[in-house]
């Protein structure tokens, strides 16, 4: 008997796996972990599945993250939030700002959990997750041994972390303490939020982000994607200069003083490939960064459409793009992604 995971990938791919189960407390992922060591089989945690693209039918057990709750406490001058790993990360941003606990407004509407937001480091509009959090509870799959890491445990780069590079195969996330202050500054300078000419407010500007992401970004429910496919590239102060000789309309963010943040989506909209369509799968004509199902999409079409927008960025601008979504083969997340080469 097989299980299609259609339904629990946002990109709607028809992959298949034989074991699927639902995570509610710590105490089943605990049997989980006894079982699956005992029987040698792999372990796979999916959120929302809102950033993962299955090249292949999974062969282990998949694990569905439904662990939920929140707390929260305060002091002076923080607002410490503690939230279970199940809980959607749009629905905590949104209580958040109910509560008046202003800070998280920039990161509205990224899709997934809370599990998925720290392998992600996600981020948008000047604000990611490492800006906010103070530690990570995890479970170890070997040994079922509980453990907090630190903010500086976790290694958060650029849409990245620890997780993501090594652990995530190693130990399931179960809750994220986030710190949050309560002397609040907004950040506009991404995008059109320096354009805002009203009063600025934290609920104006979650209002903001969250009109932008609905005409930017494709309803999953009714048109398959994972959001942003490819990472903005970061490059230094003398390649941007390079850039801007042949290109002076090109869109980028200052990072710090020697490096700024290049627009993916730029790249690849000057290519040509806005709108793109190859067999089962096509660039979004509203946003080049994300990828989408035409209605029977399948792995092989998408790594062929990615392989030809990377060979495009690179030829245009010499930059290699990478990717932000996770990539899963029967054994789990690719690591080498040679086959996009």
């Amino acid at each position: 008997m097989t299980i299609s995971l259609k339904l629990i990938n946002t990109f709607g791919l028809n992959i298949k796996t034989k074991f699927l189960t639902v995570i509610n407390t710590e105490y089943d992922l605990f049997k989980l972990c006894k079982y699956s060591k005992k029987n040698n089989y792999r372990l796979l945690i999916l959120g929302n599945g809102s950033n993962v693209v299955f090249l292949e039918n999974y062969h282990g057990i998949i694990l569905l993250d439904r662990i939920y709750g929140i707390s929260f406490r305060e002091d002076k001058f923080f607002w410490y939030i503690h939230a279970n790993s199940g809980e959607i990360w749009s629905k905590l941003v949104y209580k958040c700002l109910k509560l008046n606990i202003f800070g998280l407004e920039n990161l509205a509407m990224i899709p997934g959990r809370v599990g998925a937001s720290v392998v992600q480091n996600i981020g948008a509009y000047g604000k990611e997750l490492k800006d906010f959090c103070n530690y990570v509870d995890i479970i170890y799959f070997n040994n079922g041994c509980k453990i907090r890491l630190t903010n500086n445990d976790c290694k958060f780069g650029y849409r990245s972390s620890i997780f993501k590079r090594y652990l995530l195969s190693k130990c399931y996330i179960v809750s994220l303490g986030l710190k949050v202050s309560k002397f609040w500054t907004p950040r506009l300078y991404f995008n059109n939020l320096n354009k805002l000419n009203y009063l600025i407010t934290p609920k104006n500007i979650y209002d903001a982000i969250c009109k932008i992401r609905k005409y930017k970004l494709p309803d999953y429910r009714f048109v398959g994607n994972v959001g942003s496919f490819f990472k903005n590239p970061i490059v230094n102060l003398n390649k941007l200069i390079e850039l801007k000789n042949y290109f002076p309309n090109i869109i980028y963010y200052n990072l710090d003083k020697n490096k700024v943040i290049i627009s993916a989506a730029w790249l690849i909209k000057y290519c040509g490939l806005q709108g793109y369509k190859f067999g089962t799968v096509s660039v979004y004509n509203k946003n080049s960064l994300i990828l989408i199902n035409n209605g029977y999409a399948n792995s092989k079409d998408i790594i062929k459409l990615v392989n030809f927008i990377l060979k495009k960025v690179k030829s245009y601008f010499s930059i290699l793009l990478e990717l932000e979504v996770c990539l899963i083969n029967k054994y789990g997340i690719i690591r080498d992604l040679k086959i996009l080469r």
